[in-house]
This record gives C-alpha cells, structure tokens and sequence, in this order.
C-alpha cells in the first residue's frame, strides 16, 4: 500500500474550488474533476508566478501525460489545495508531482453521500493563493502526476521551455 501524499512534501499549495457541476449521482466529486483540478493548478499557478498570460506565449504546454491515485471522497462544497511540486525538469518537458488535498474544518460530504455538510463543520476565509497556513489540516483526497510537453504555438513541434516558466518551475524541482 503506498503512503498517501503530506501536504509538507509541496512547495505550492494552489487553491481550487469544487463546483456543483463537479458532483456525480453518487453524491462526490466524479473522477475527470481531479484532472481539471490538476489543469487549473498547475496553469493558474503558471500564470501567477509569471505574471504571464501563458496561452499568449510562442510556446504552450501541451499535457502529454496525466494520472490520478484516488484516496478519499471529495464533494462540494469542499475547499481543496493542490499540491504542486517538479518530479523532472527537462529541456521541452516538465513532470509534476501533485496532490489533491481537502481543507479539513469545512464542509464535507456526510456519511450518507447526500451531500449535506457535517454538524459542526464550517470554516473561515480563504488563504493567500499558493500556500496554506495550516498544512496539518489538510486530509489527501488524490495523487497525480502530469506532464506538460512545450510545443511551438503554430507549428506544434516541441521547443525548449520559455525562460519565464523555466525561472518559476526551476525552484520546485525535488
């Protein structure tokens, strides 16, 4: 059995809603939202720590690889943090190591999987984008690892990574 993911292990915790849509008939989030929970991380992310528009460089990031672990339900309305970290940092290519994390003290599925949050359960604002007070308190809903491959925008050959990611994503490798 393989050891669920610790929030300490990422150097970027991204916040991320869960939505209504992101809810199945079971009552918890289907599976594809954790991709598109990946997706938004890691380019949200990109975007902030390069106060770049990234879909307005020469080269974009194109995901050639992706793969979630499911270790625990999630439903809305749960607050999440997405673990960010570079598991390999090539020339063309960058492989992440994330992680899905709910914010523990908010609302959560009941035990039924009717959706209703826990008695007791609340929680306050949210914190600064990208890091979270309280690591301790967030229980791994997922592991993940994607692979971002930068190709030419017209061409869509690979080309080496843009200085501008390279400077951000540099700093997170393992």
């Amino acid at each position: 059995m393989t050891t669920a993911p610790a929030a300490a292990d990422f150097p970027v915790l991204w916040p991320v809603p869960t939505r209504w849509a992101d809810n199945d008939h079971y009552g918890h989030v289907n599976n594809v939202a954790y991709y598109s929970f990946f997706d938004t991380a890691v380019n949200g992310w990109l975007m902030s720590a390069t106060g770049t528009d990234i879909r307005e460089l020469n080269a974009v990031g194109v995901v050639a690889e992706t793969s979630c672990r499911f270790l625990a339900q999630l439903s809305f309305p749960d607050e999440l943090r997405v673990g960010i970290a570079v598991e390999k940092l090539g020339t063309s290519s960058i492989v992440y190591s994330l992680a899905v994390f709910r914010v523990a003290g908010r609302p959560e599925v009941g035990r039924d999987g009717a959706g209703r949050p826990e008695a007791g359960r609340g929680g306050a604002g949210r914190p600064e984008a990208g890091r979270d007070d309280n690591r301790d308190e967030l229980v791994a809903a997922a592991s993940g690892r994607f692979v971002h491959v930068y190709v030419d925008s017209a061409t869509r050959r690979p080309v080496p990574i843009p200085p501008e990611i390279r400077a951000v994503v540099e700093p997170l490798t393992a």
